[in-house]
C-alpha cells in the first residue's frame, strides 16, 4: 500500500526547511525506521525514516528544494522484509556478484558529518571498510582510513596545472545563514562593548588534579574546567541581574532563572545548546550535560529545545588555541563570556615575580542595559570564584 512521506512539524519559530541529503532512491528497498532523508532547519537537521519495511517508489522533492512542514517529499510503499526483496533481485544474478552492490549501498547510507568528510578528502565510501550498525559507514571509519594513510582516487589527487588559480563555490547551509544572520543583527541592534580580565587558573588546576580521578569513580564523568566556570558564571549573575536580562521592545525583562548557553562545535557550524536551570545543577549533572551536547553536536543529533531559549552564553575559544577575542553576543541575551587558551606566563604576587598558568577573559555585553561598572564587576567576579573555588561550593 502506497502512502506519503511528509516534512516533519517545524518548531512555531522556524518557517521553512531544506531537503539537505536523501539516503535512499527510488527503487531501493528500506527498513522499518531506516533513516530516508535529512532535512536541514535553520537550527537542526530532522531525520525523517521509513514507516515500515517497503520501497521508496518517487522522490517529489529533490536535495536543495525548500521544503514546509507537512509538506508532501516522496512516496513509499510498504512491502516485502528485507529477506523476501532480496531473492528478487538475485534471480538473473550469481550469488557472487551479490555482495558488493550490497556493501556499496550500506556504506552510502551516511549521515552528513560522515558524507562532508568524505567529499572533503575525496574518497569513495564504498572502499572503507563500515564497522556501525548494519553495516554503516561512520565518522571513526572515516578518520581511522584516514590516519592509515590511505589515499584518494588518482582522479581526486591530479595536480592542479602549473599556476592554476582554483576556486570552489559552495552553497552556505541554512544553519550557516541564520548564523550570518544573527551575528549581523547583533551588531546593528546592540550597543557591544568588550571588557578583559586574566585569571590565575592554578586553584582550579590544583582542585582538578587532586580529584579528577576520585570525580570521575564517584560521577562517571570527567571534571574539566567549564563546570567551575559556569558556576562561577551563574553566582555573577545573580550578583548583577542585568547581565541576565534581555530588551523586549522598550522594556527590559529580568530573568528569575539561569539558563547557560555553552557555545560547541558541530560539522555544521558553531551551535549554542542550552543548560537548563543551572544554578540548581551540581558540578557532575553540568559536566554530563556538557558532554552529552557536545556528543549530539557531532552527530548532528541536538534538538530544537536544545538549542532554544538561554539567558546568557559561555564560549571556550582555549580549546582551538585562542589567545584572546571579543565574542559576539547571541541575541536577545545582553552577554557572553569567553575563554581562552591556559599558558605559563609570568605575574607579581607579593612583589616577586611567579610564573603562574594564567588565562584571558572576554566579556562582550550589550551597553544599552549594562553599565561600565556594572560590566567590570561581573568579570571581576568570576575572576575571583576561579581563583578561590571553595568560594563556590560555599556559595560566598
Amino acid at each position: 500500500m502506497s502512502s506519503e512521506i511528509k516534512v516533519p512539524v517545524l518548531p512555531e519559530s522556524v518557517a521553512d526547511a531544506t531537503i539537505a541529503t536523501w539516503h535512499k532512491q527510488p527503487g531501493d528497498h528500506c527498513e522499518r525506521d531506516e533513516n530516508l532523508v535529512d532535512i536541514e532547519t535553520d537550527k537542526v537537521v530532522l531525520e525523517v525514516v521509513a514507516p515500515d519495511d517497503g520501497v521508496l517508489e518517487e522522490i517529489i522533492k529533490n536535495e536543495g528544494d525548500t521544503v514546509v512542514a507537512e509538506e508532501i517529499i516522496a512516496k513509499f510503499k510498504a512491502g516485502a522484509s528485507a529477506s523476501k526483496s532480496a531473492p528478487e533481485k538475485s534471480e538473473d544474478k550469481p550469488s557472487d556478484a551479490q555482495a558488493e552492490p550490497a556493501k556499496e549501498e550500506s556504506n552510502d547510507v551516511v549521515s552528513p558529518a560522515v558524507r562532508r568528510l568524505l567529499n572533503e578528502h575525496g574518497l569513495n565510501a564504498s572502499a572503507i571498510k563500515a564497522t556501525g550498525k548494519g553495516g554503516r559507514l561512520t565518522k571513526e571509519d572515516v578518520e581511522n582510513h584516514i590516519k592509515s594513510g590511505a589515499k584518494a582516487p588518482a582522479k581526486a589527487a591530479a595536480p592542479a596545472p602549473a599556476g592554476a588559480r582554483e576556486e570552489k563555490r559552495v552553497p552556505m547551509t541554512r544553519l550557516r545563514k541564520r548564523i550570518a544572520e544573527r551575528l549581523v543583527d547583533a551588531q546593528h541592534t546592540a550597543a557591544i562593548l568588550t571588557t578583559f580580565n586574566d585569571v590565575n587558573m592554578k586553584p582550579v588546576m590544583d582542585i582538578r588534579s587532586k580529584y579528577k580521578d576520585q570525580f570521575q569513580q564517584t560521577h562517571d564523568v570527567k571534571l574539566g574546567f567549564m563546570s567551575f566556570f559556569v558556576k562561577a558564571t551563574v553566582e555573577a549573575l545573580k550578583r548583577f541581574p542585568a547581565v541576565n536580562a534581555s530588551i523586549d521592545g522598550d522594556d527590559i525583562v529580568y530573568h528569575g532563572f539561569y539558563d547557560v548557553g555553552i557555545a560547541v562545535s558541530s560539522p555544521r557550524g558553531l551551535v549554542v545548546p542550552v543548560i537548563r536551570d543551572a544554578d540548581q545543577l551540581s558540578m557532575a549533572d553540568i559536566e554530563r550535560t556538557i558532554l552529552e551536547f557536545g556528543q549530539k553536536a557531532q552527530n548532528n543529533q541536538l534538538t530544537v529545545d536544545d538549542l532554544t531559549g538561554g539567558t546568557f552564553t559561555v564560549s571556550n575559544g582555549g580549546t582551538f588555541g585562542s589567545l584572546m577575542s571579543t565574542p559576539i553576543i547571541n541575541p536577545p541575551q545582553s552577554g557572553i563570556l569567553g575563554m581562552h587558551r591556559t599558558e605559563q606566563r609570568p605575574v607579581v604576587e607579593n612583589g616577586e615575580i611567579v610564573i603562574r598558568p594564567m588565562m584571558y577573559l572576554a566579556f562582550s555585553y550589550d551597553h544599552r542595559i549594562i553599565d561600565g561598572r556594572e560590566s567590570v564587576g561581573f568579570l571581576k567576579t568570576i575572576k575571583d570564584y576561579i581563583e578561590d573555588p571553595a568560594r563556590i561550593l560555599l556559595e560566598l
